[in-house]
């Protein structure tokens, strides 16, 4: 295996370090000075590609319109041109059939305690939906339990539903996680949320209990949102066409506000700051808040059919086993109100661009020896949906899967010398990148709000559910010419401005060289897990290592 510079000492992995890599070969090599980048020029193609995708004539690309026709057209010409080989048609499509649920009538959440009646209002107090495909559901006195923060996780020896049968029952917990909550890091990964602090993973795991119902408690420090991201936005919701219509949801899902949480507790003569020190105490047990609640949702539906296109340079030595690069095709097409086209050429036109430039080098190349995958996937802005619906349906095996690249809204404002890795020391990855990051002078750098869970809102967390380890990192905010201030002033710009707005467009004045510094990294890695024996691994005690060792025994050394 080959040396991962950061090694032991900066990720706690079951590995050795042996003799580095050359990273001036075999193709591509950096230029670099004292002073830093010199030539960071990687793709003839890449603005043209970007420009396209963005512009008004694609109409934000959103999933089952004509802009998702025309980004179909547009890659699928591509792969044709370029020699990649399809999986499935001449367009290089994967079928991901979605479901549009709009909730058409939703009560308020009525509570029940001692006999006396109340309720929390609808969006102001509470928000609550089902992502069963049914007309209505109704939770008829439903009792409320407390769970603490809803988390099984056999790895950090957690477990709040320990001995407790909630059938019938709607448990009530915390978001996020107790590292979280301790800033210990010595509790699940301290500041930075772990897969069990997102609250889709406690309704998840309250469905695995058998629960009625799902109740996250929001607080903005722990959520990293206030209020007004949960009850502001629009009710309507996407899930995946299931067989079983997603019965194996819990019937009801949602949130509650501290002030309503408070109210609950009372209940149980608690108060939530009690709530809080009890939810990480050693002796925790569920609470019973001894309340019951009744509520309705009625649902109307329509079906939808996305895409994901998938396309593929198939490996002389070893087809099977591949690396697949990723990044969402899709935006949010056009306000049915305004009619204003919400273009998205950061995000994620910016990585469908990147994925295709890194097609073309290794088209251009010798043939890899491991298969290379270029998989443009569909309807993540509606919930991760294209990602998710790959992995449970892949075109090829996942336990032979090397590991996967993605790339998610690229940075626009010239080359820059921190390589921010969302997701810090979560796998060997960031170390098998870092000899390219050296090569262009600059450095590895953690995200800066790992509180936020940012690595569990990107289509790489589809492929680290089912074990493969990913990298998701990109040019951060210490500009080689004008400083970190710089950056910090792009990115709250783009934040503010222009995250999900119509402004976020292209612009022909970017300077796109940090794009190019990051693409270079992107394939020289790629090319060189299609061009040995390699197999990346988390860090021991992830939350996604036990996945991936349970096949581990399918993998040729």
């Amino acid at each position: 295996m080959r040396h991962m510079i950061m090694c032991a000492s900066a990720l706690v992995l079951a590995t050795a370090c042996s003799p580095a890599p050359e990273v001036d070969e075999p193709l591509y090599p950096a230029q670099v000075d004292a002073d830093g980048l010199v030539d960071s020029h990687f793709s003839d193609t890449y603005r043209e590609h970007l420009r396209t995708l963005a512009s008004d004539e694609f109409e934000g690309r959103a999933p089952g319109t004509k802009g998702e026709e025309l980004t179909i057209d547009y890659i699928a010409s591509l792969f044709r041109e370029l020699g990649v080989q399809s999986f499935t048609n001449e367009d290089y499509t994967q079928p991901v059939p979605l479901v549009r649920i709009a909730p058409s009538r939703v009560t308020n959440m009525a509570l029940q305690h001692n006999g006396e009646q109340s309720e929390l209002s609808y969006r102001s107090e509470m928000m609550g939906w089902t992502n069963r495909v049914v007309d209505s559901v109704e939770v008829t006195d439903s009792d409320l339990v407390f769970v603490g923060y809803g988390i099984v996780a056999p790895e950090f020896n957690w477990n709040d539903y320990d001995g407790l049968d909630v059938e019938g029952k709607t448990v009530v917990m915390f978001v996020n996680d107790p590292g979280y909550a301790t800033q210990d890091p010595g509790v699940f990964n301290g500041n930075a949320m772990t897969y069990y602090g997102r609250w889709t993973y406690k309704f998840e795991e309250a469905a695995r209990q058998g629960a009625t119902g799902a109740i996250v408690i929001h607080e903005d420090g722990p959520a990293g949102y206030g209020w007004g991201v949960i009850a502001g936005g629009s009710p309507v919701r996407f899930t995946m066409k299931t067989d079983n219509n997603n019965m194996h949801r819990v019937e009801l899902e949602g949130w509650i506000t501290a002030d309503s949480a408070e109210k609950l507790f009372a209940n149980a003569g608690m108060t939530l700051a009690e709530a809080h020190e009890f939810a990480l105490s050693t002796d925790f047990a569920a609470v019973d808040l001894n309340t019951s609640l009744s509520m309705t949702v009625e649902n109307e539906f329509a079906y939808i059919d996305t895409h994901n296109i998938i396309g593929y340079i198939e490996g002389s030595t070893y087809p099977e086993e591949h690396v697949i690069y990723m990044a969402h095709w899709d935006h949010l097409g056009v306000d049915p109100v305004s009619g204003e086209i919400y273009n998205g050429a950061q995000d994620n036109a910016s990585g469908t661009a990147g994925v295709l430039s890194i097609a073309e080098k290794f088209a251009a190349g010798p043939q890899p020896e491991r298969t290379i995958v270029f998989a443009l996937v569909g309807a993540e802005e509606r919930g991760l949906l294209g990602s998710a619906w790959y992995v449970e349906n892949p075109l090829l095996p996942l336990d032979q899967a090397v590991a996967g690249i993605n790339m998610d809204m690229l940075n626009m404002y010239g080359p820059v010398r921190d390589f921010v890795v969302v997701g810090w020391n979560n796998s060997d990855m960031q170390a098998y990148a870092e000899p390219y990051v050296v090569a262009q002078n600059r450095y590895l750098a953690p995200e800066n709000n790992p509180e936020a869970g940012i690595f569990y809102r990107s289509d790489h967390f589809s492929m680290a559910k089912k074990g493969v380890p990913v990298l998701y990192a990109k040019g951060g905010l210490d500009h080689f010419e004008h400083g970190r201030e710089y950056g910090l002033e792009n990115q709250a710009r783009l934040y503010s401005e222009k995250y999900h707005k119509p402004a976020d467009e292209y612009n022909p004045d970017w300077d796109l060289r940090g794009v190019h510094q990051d693409l270079w990294i992107y394939f020289r890695l790629g090319h060189e897990l299609a061009n040995s024996r390699a197999w990346p691994i988390w860090a021991a005690g992830n939350e996604f290592e036990a996945l991936r060792l349970e096949t581990d025994d399918r993998r040729r050394r």
